[in-house]
């Protein structure tokens, strides 16, 4: 079965196949990009790493932890300890029960840098945003750190994001509601930005790549991209359509799906 949705394919946000999704996106932009910029740019594939604590986590979905120290570790009793002794013991009067201890797993977000193959200097920063830049908490907040940093700059800032959860990225037009939305920020025309906003039965758009006003702008067509990577990564095969979409759909959505589902079974 070939890629059956106008735009963003809904099942491709479950937590199973995003990150997946995320770095195949990642990839076949770099992938792109480097024959229409090379020589005078080159694109780095960067990384942040973050701890999360799933259990901590009253969503369903992972809390992000910084900075969480190393647990201690429980040496071996000795011999001495184990040496046996007359004294009584009594027995406990209060059963456990079984809970949940935190134990944090490090996740890798993964990002790009368009460079002058000269300087090094960062020309242009493009982020596809994961759950973590999207909740509440210290993810978030790192990364809007990182954000401002770029803002303030005159690097150039391209954001995708193509998940419907969470708290979308502020803009000084907060009142803006959309599925999804991809911004795009010259450094050199702040505040002043271009915000592709868009829903789940539009086509993704194609969007110009800003980098030094005298250079052409290469052309980003996200559509063409996701489509690729749903045929590479064989998610025709791998995605049970017949399931819930995670995270859910608005009542109208579900509608549109169903039908949509209906119609490609049918042919």
């Amino acid at each position: 079965m070939t890629y059956i949705f106008p735009g963003m394919d809904p099942y491709l946000e479950h937590p199973n196949f995003w990150p997946e999704v995320h770095h195949w996106l990642i990839s076949l932009i770099a992938e792109t990009l480097m024959p229409q910029i090379r020589p005078k740019y080159e694109v780095g594939i960067e990384k942040r790493i973050y701890e999360v604590n799933d259990t901590n986590d009253t969503n369903g979905e992972r809390s992000l932890l910084i900075g969480i120290p190393d647990a201690t570790v429980k040496q071996p009793k000795s011999n001495l300890d184990l040496q046996p002794t007359n004294i009584a013991v009594a027995a406990p009067t209060t059963q456990p029960r079984k809970v949940m201890v935190p134990v944090p797993t490090r996740i890798k977000h993964v990002y790009l840098e368009v460079r002058d193959m000269e300087t090094g200097w960062v020309v242009t920063a493009i982020e596809i945003l994961s759950p973590v830049n999207k909740r509440s908490g210290e993810g978030r907040m790192s990364y809007l750190q990182k954000r401002q940093g770029i803002l303030v700059s005159l690097t150039n800032l391209v954001e995708i994001d193509l998940l419907r959860g969470g708290k979308p990225m502020p803009t000084l037009d907060n009142d803006i509601e959309s599925d999804y939305r991809v911004l795009v920020s010259r450094g050199t025309l702040r505040p002043e930005a271009e915000l592709y906003s868009f829903n789940l039965e539009d086509r993704l758009p194609s969007f110009p790549l800003p980098l030094r006003s005298e250079d052409r702008e290469p052309i980003i067509d996200l559509q063409v991209l996701l489509n690729q990577v749903y045929d590479r990564a064989g998610y025709d095969y791998r995605i049970d359509y017949s399931r819930e979409v995670v995270p859910a759909l608005a009542e109208k959505d579900k509608i549109w799906v169903k039908e949509l589902l209906g119609m490609k079974n049918q042919r």
